[in-house]
């Protein structure tokens, strides 16, 4: 795995303030310090990663302190940016109504190599991907050792569209962290969405990167460069998957969301109102990574199955991953991408009658091994429910290797660190009322959608059968069959068979009482054989 390192160049920052606040700030260690603020009239402020401030006492900013620093970096630009040449410090201006500079904010530029030591393997997909995260978290750091790690170990032709020098540096030569990547700088903000049109146009990229996608125009210009079979990526605003979905600016990135009204059997059928919201087309990016924080990633590597559960409000966790950590040792890239489509060959040549519904993923997930975080909430209670259910799930003490969370609503204020830890995650977080047998346990079915009086394993093991014998039925009346009768079976399983013969433009209906009520299954078409 690299190694994480940090290296910083603050002599060339230190060598621009003047000579009272570098006397002051002697004492400090500003290896960790991420800004340092000068406002008209105030203290200088020293901000840490992780919220820290510290306060120069009696060293207020005077005009003449502002007009030494700017009198040592490059005029500012549209944008109110500067920076210091052959270095990643940048220097950002507050004006007062007149034009008059009367605050900076000197952000420290750092190299910092081996975060994307954990999604290395992503990386070499070459597929387009998407950062998310709030201000400060290390996008643009990512986005710069991303731009190194494809052309210079992978020899790809990579083009930098620099808006405002954050990536590569202040100056007309590109700082060396960014590798054999070229860098194309954009004199406004305004130009962005043409510069990113220009790259493809003109230079003939097969990597492009772009910080901070923050318009329509710009999602659009994204757009045109994924079709064009160039490899994109990028940041944009938004903390998470959710913002971006909800943002309207910016949703085509993912796909785009509209408005469709369904038909009142498709509304029956998906349990929801008649007016819902879906995905128009694939996404500009494949694959969506968060950035909860600076060592903690969430990554969902496919976008569309994501936006898809999101909007139909079904439980979705992304891969979290930790910067520290390595999830591949495959570097080479043939044979990353040759090993995805052989799986992608086999799943397709396994499933001859596929089917996709809420209820299958449910079948699905309950088989893996499960891991509850409790709050508040007896142990020994859940651990009587779970061997009650004969439940695949034990309880952790990490919240992080946990996939449902369980609080006691009691005490639900005095956890509020561990929800909040839960929400970063992607947590799904029950509540019980009481440390009953009956209460945790009518939870813990809820949690993992148990039917009212089914245990979990048999549950699974009869509806498997019962779905296995549907899709044998399924291609019998497709060889050419009139019609089939199923085995007998109970209300939620039948509602799994109907779901499955509609998904072939097939029709089924209940017969026979009681115990003996099963499916009949015939072409629509047909006449139903008890109408004959």
């Amino acid at each position: 795995m690299d190694k994480i390192q940090f290296h910083n160049d603050l002599r060339r920052l230190i060598e621009i303030l003047p000579p009272k606040i570098v006397d002051a700030l002697k004492p400090y260690n500003l290896d960790d310090a991420i800004e340092l603020v000068l406002d008209l009239g105030r203290v200088v402020e020293v901000r840490y990663s992780g919220g820290k401030t510290i306060y120069l006492d009696n060293i207020f900013v005077e005009y003449n302190d502002i007009e030494y620093i700017t009198s040592k970096i490059q005029p500012f630009t549209n944008d109110n940016r500067s920076g210091i040449p052959g270095t990643l410090h940048r220097i950002s201006a507050i004006r007062n109504r007149q034009g008059k500079v009367v605050g900076l904010t000197c952000r420290i530029g750092r190299i910092v190599t081996g975060t994307i030591a954990c999604i290395k393997d992503i990386v070499l997909q070459n597929k387009s991907i998407l950062f998310l995260g709030r201000p400060g978290v290390g996008k643009t750091t990512k986005l710069r050792e991303i731009s190194r790690l494809v052309a210079d170990e992978l020899g790809k032709r990579v083009v930098v569209v620099d808006t405002s020098n954050e990536i590569a540096g202040d100056g007309d030569t590109p700082h060396p962290a960014i590798g054999r990547a070229r860098r194309m700088q954009v004199m406004q903000p305004v130009y962005q969405k043409d510069i990113m049109i220009e790259a493809v146009e003109n230079h003939t990229p097969e990597v492009i990167v772009v910080d901070e996608i923050g318009t329509e125009e710009e999602a659009q210009a994204a757009r045109t460069i994924a079709e064009r079979g160039v490899m994109l990526i990028a940041t944009a605003h938004g903390n998470s998957l959710d913002n971006l979905i909800k943002n309207p600016a910016l949703s085509d990135l993912v796909g785009g969301i509209s408005s469709v009204t369904l038909g009142d059997d498709e509304a029956k059928r998906r349990g929801s109102q008649k007016t819902v919201l879906e995905r128009e087309k694939q996404p500009t990016f494949d694959i969506v990574i968060e950035i909860i924080d600076r060592n903690t990633l969430a990554v969902y590597k496919n976008t569309a199955e994501a936006v898809d559960y999101i909007l139909r409000g079904w439980p979705i966790r992304p891969e979290i991953r930790k910067v520290d950590e390595t999830y591949s040792k495959d570097t080479n890239i043939e044979k990353t991408v040759e090993a995805l489509k052989q799986k992608e060959e086999e799943d397709f040549a396994s499933q001859k009658l596929k089917f996709s519904f809420s209820r299958q993923e449910y079948v699905k997930q309950v088989k893996n091994f499960k891991k509850i975080y409790i709050y508040a909430v007896s142990r020994t209670v859940l651990d009587k429910v779970l061997e009650r259910l004969n439940l695949q799930a034990e309880v952790t003490r990490n919240i992080e290797d946990a996939d449902i969370v369980i609080v006691h609503k009691a005490f639900a204020k005095g956890g509020t660190k561990i929800l909040s830890i839960a929400n970063d995650y992607k947590l799904p977080i029950y509540y019980v009322r009481s440390n009953s047998m009956s209460q945790v346990q009518k939870i813990v079915k809820e949690a993992l959608h148990i039917p009212d009086g089914e245990a979990l394993l048999g549950y699974c093991d009869d509806a498997e059968r019962a779905l296995d014998e549907t899709k044998s039925a399924v291609q019998k009346i497709l060889d050419g069959a009139d019609n089939i009768e199923l085995t007998p079976q109970n209300q939620q399983i039948r509602k799994l068979q109907h779901e499955l013969v509609e998904q072939h433009n097939l029709s089924s209906e209940s017969i026979g009482e009681g115990s003996e009520r099963r499916l009949r299954i015939f072409k629509n078409s047909d006449i139903k054989p008890s109408d004959k």
